[in-house]
């Protein structure tokens, strides 16, 4: 665990628990916890959205794979 051994990592939450408390630990970690579950969330949001969304004509004039066709009906 490098060069730390597990009774210094123990002293040292013991001295995080006694400066903050359980009470604003737990708040830091909700918080800390929503943050990332809106955030996956709006990751998702965002790709559902970009792949359904269709190209402008200018963004499709930069993208330079786009073709541009008309199409005319048989009579």
């Amino acid at each position: 665990m490098g060069a730390f051994s597990i009774w210094h990592w123990l002293i040292v939450l013991l001295i995080v628990v006694m400066v903050f408390g359980t009470k604003k630990l737990k708040n830091i970690g909700s918080d800390l916890g929503g943050a990332v579950k809106g955030f996956k969330d709006g990751m998702k949001t965002g790709e559902g959205e970009a792949a359904a969304a269709p190209l402008t004509q200018s963004e499709a004039k930069k993208d330079n794979s786009a073709i541009d066709v008309e199409t005319k009906q048989k009579s």
